[in-house]
């Protein structure tokens, strides 16, 4: 089978590799039939991720169809259709138990595409398949499913939820990129009375507009005179940083209000400054966390009846086997204008 392989900091390469098969009872082999490419493959493609060792297949989000199952498996059956979600968990450790998937201990987790064989490519072993895949309706295409694999149950568990955005509360998103636009799409299900993203680009704030921002300026300056005219200058209620570098992070723990909440989000390569002397005597909550999708078999039926809407997200789409092309596209986003690049298999 062909797919897109890890080979050290700045390679990539789309090449044939032995076809994934169900190695444990609790596996299943899917068939790629639609498949997305991450920031979080770009942080691994720049060497900030150690942990991917040279000729991993990338990827963690995808849409197929089952092809096998292993003897332990009975939640899906061969020929389902399904969403292959970024986190898996075995379901009986004492995170998973938590509905922590996100922090197994028995080889779930985030281990697509990071520390085993990942979506990008014609075949995926998907271990723990009972919990790591969710059938799809008919009703909702690809396209859309794909949304569901990552980055909207990220932006509304580590962002929107941890982040505590409650009705009538204030929200400032730093960064505009795919999961930025998420934040704000699953932000608005809470109703907050104002949402503020800052990004340089004019594209992506139009972006943001467009998915449901009150406001989307490009800088810091902008975005503390909004923290003066609509907060009184006490700072908003939950902040959410959704790029991973350390100036965006500081801005946002410049931005929260005494008791609010700045909920991280980005990937980060690099050290971060905490700014201790100044946030202690704030009663300012900082929370971290990968996401562990107790959240996506509600943001599947909200998708499915239309309560979550996408539409515009994807702006390019390759066959597979242009996989190169989508990630000159992705990684040239300021360029190209991307925000979602979706690959498939016809």
């Amino acid at each position: 089978m062909k797919a897109m392989t890890y080979d050290g900091p700045g390679r990539r390469i789309w090449k044939d590799v032995p076809d994934a098969t169900v190695e444990s009872p609790e596996d299943a082999l899917v068939r790629v039939d639609a498949v997305t490419i991450c920031g979080s493959d770009l942080h691994i493609l720049k060497g900030d991720v150690p942990e991917v060792t040279r000729g991993t297949i990338l990827g963690h989000e995808a849409v197929g169809t089952v092809m096998e199952i292993g003897t332990s498996v009975s939640g899906v059956k061969v020929g389902d259709r399904v969403l292959v979600s970024c986190v898996g968990g075995c379901g009986r450790c004492r995170f998973c138990r938590a509905n922590q998937d996100g922090q197994c201990l028995r080889g779930g987790g985030w281990a697509l595409g990071h520390l085993i064989n990942g979506t990008q490519a014609e075949l995926v072993r998907v271990p723990f398949a009972d919990r790591g895949l969710h059938k799809l309706p008919e009703t909702i295409p690809d396209e859309q499913a794909l949304l569901l694999a990552d980055i909207l149950p990220t932006a509304y568990e580590v962002g929107v939820l941890n982040g505590r955005v409650a009705p009538g509360s204030s929200v400032v998103i730093v960064g505009a990129g795919p999961v930025g636009l998420a934040a704000v799409i699953t932000a608005r299900l809470l109703t907050p009375s104002r949402i503020v993203v800052v990004d340089p680009a004019s594209s992506r704030r139009e972006a943001a507009v467009h998915f449901g921002a009150d406001l989307a300026v490009p800088g810091p300056d902008e975005v503390r005179a909004e923290l003066e005219a609509y907060t009184e200058g006490l700072g908003f209620d939950t902040v959410i940083e959704a790029v991973g570098i350390p100036a965006t992070f500081e801005l946002c723990t410049s931005l929260v209000r005494p008791g609010g909440t700045v909920a991280n989000v980005g990937v980060h390569g690099s050290p971060v400054t905490l700014h201790l002397e100044d946030l202690w005597i704030k009663d300012v909550t900082i929370t971290t966390g990968l996401v562990d999708t107790y959240s996506t078999p509600t943001l599947l039926r909200l998708m499915g009846e239309g309560r979550v809407n996408t539409e515009g997200f994807v702006t390019h789409r390759f066959g597979l086997e242009e996989m190169q092309d989508g990630y000159d596209v992705f990684e040239r986003a300021s360029d190209t204008g991307a925000l979602k690049v979706a690959l498939f298999r016809d």
